[in-house]
């Protein structure tokens, strides 16, 4: 079946579901067709996931150490397919530029316990050819499961993505903008990095104080060298957003605002309050991969810090930005309001970082949660609905609920607390949660407010 054109995403209202992979069993089979045949079932036309690479060890889909390699946890291993055969061989071909690397950095990390590369054996840490020679000899099978994996992955992906389209449904998935700490590219091209002689980051990644956080977030991935990554036309962000387009037909750049400045802390510091804005040459960047992709269908997330600039780059590349309703009832004449949404932009009711809409009102401040009360005009207590109803009937062309949200569930059931280190990314979507009578009634939500 011919893929539709990634623009024609935009060629309608369209109402999505937030649901990480993560949440489901057997995502890549059984149950990401089950979620895709109650999509259609309750007219929703986008699965919106969050990043599909080979996680942090504590579950975080934003510390990849691919951009190419797929999570094998995600696999049906029910409906693995045989890794045999001319096809098995065709994947092996075609996946060589960064499978070979990828199975080598992933079999040397398990063998050295989960250990980054910077404590590795020198001869390893620095990819002496003759120690990685040698690891390819005695790692043999470990790389061959990894091959194997990818490849599970890869025709499991490739049929779910299928399966979807058959039904209308498209995909929208996640970009991280910084890669790993201990990742196949800060391992490999270790040029492209701001990174101590051992190869540890030198300076990390986050944002100064914030809504989630009064110390700010420091999130520990390596800062990317811009200078070497310009002399190079940004080879690297060409290849990670190539690989992330050939999977998906619309793709959320997470941590756009770093593109016209990132916040750059050292590494040693204690918390993101030590940081400073440094310039990001995100013009150029943009201009490449408009080349690159003349059709790139990109959503920029340009939550936090918003400056001029940040507009400046939505508004020149033509990008549409995020609306988020629970960061709408602060007061003034703020952005997120419905009636200060434009058509291209993407409302939201909360992201994975927020808190579930149903939690995230009963913690409001009485006055806050009057506010919002008197803008939609419902009586207390009328969340998450009310505030579902009002990313439908927005003035954006797609709106996307997360499935929290369409289950009503409380802050038990929140994916991430941005600033904090355990008890993240372990929600599970609850068995039997999406019914009939509840895609009947998003059905007719759907068709009232024409999406």
């Amino acid at each position: 079946m011919d893929r539709p054109s990634r623009l024609a995403v935009w060629d309608r209202r369209r109402a999505g579901v937030l649901l990480p992979l993560s949440a489901l069993t057997s995502p890549l089979g059984r149950g990401g067709r089950a979620v895709i045949d109650w999509l259609a079932a309750a007219r929703f036309t986008l699965w919106q996931v969050l990043p599909l690479g080979p996680p942090g060890a504590d579950g975080s889909p934003y510390w990849v150490s691919s951009d190419e390699a797929g999570n094998p946890a995600f696999v049906d291993a029910a409906e693995a397919p045989p890794a045999t055969g001319a096809r098995y061989e065709r994947f092996l071909e075609d996946s060589a530029p960064w499978l070979e690397e990828f199975a080598l950095f992933s079999a040397l990390t398990r063998a050295q316990h989960g250990a980054p590369f910077w404590r590795w054996p020198q001869p390893l840490r620095e990819r002496a050819p003759e120690a990685l020679a040698a690891a390819r000899r005695d790692l043999a099978d470990a790389l061959e499961r990894v091959r194997q994996e990818q490849y599970a992955f890869s025709v499991q992906w490739q049929a779910l993505r299928a399966y979807a389209h058959e039904r209308g449904v498209r995909l929208c998935g996640d970009l991280p903008f910084y890669v790993a700490p201990s990742a196949v590219a800060t391992w490999s091209q270790r040029g492209l990095f701001q990174l101590a002689a051992d190869g540890s980051p030198a300076a990390v990644g986050g944002v100064p104080p914030d809504y989630f956080s009064s110390l700010g977030q420091m999130w520990g991935n390596p800062l990317y060298d811009w200078q070497a990554l310009a002399r190079t036309d940004y080879r690297f962000w060409v290849q990670r957003v190539g690989a992330q387009l050939e999977r998906l037909d619309l793709l959320r750049l997470d941590h756009f605002r770093a593109l016209a400045a990132h916040w750059a802390i050292p590494a040693a510091a204690k918390d993101a309050r030590s940081g400073s804005w440094q310039p990001t040459p995100g013009a150029a960047l943009l201009e490449t991969l408009g080349r690159a992709f003349p059709d790139l269908p990109l959503i920029a997330e340009d939550l936090g810090v918003i400056t001029a600039e940040v507009e400046q780059l939505l508004v020149r590349f033509r990008l549409p930005g995020m609306r988020v309703l629970q960061f709408a009832f602060d007061g003034g004449d703020n952005p997120h309001l419905p009636h200060r949404h434009v058509r291209d932009c993407v409302v939201y009711t909360g992201t994975h970082d927020n808190d579930t809409t149903r939690g995230w009102y009963d913690a409001l401040e009485p006055a806050v949660a009057q506010r919002a009360d008197l803008y939609l005009g419902v009586p207390a207590d009328a969340q998450p609905g009310a505030l579902i109803r009002a990313a439908l009937a927005s003035v954006a062309q797609l709106a996307v609920i997360p499935a929290q949200d369409l289950l009503g569930l409380p802050s038990s059931a929140r994916l991430n607390t941005p600033g904090t280190v355990s008890g993240n990314w372990t929600w599970q979507l609850p068995p039997h949660a999406l019914t009939p009578s509840l895609a009947a009634h998003f059905a007719r939500l759907n068709d009232i407010y024409g999406r």
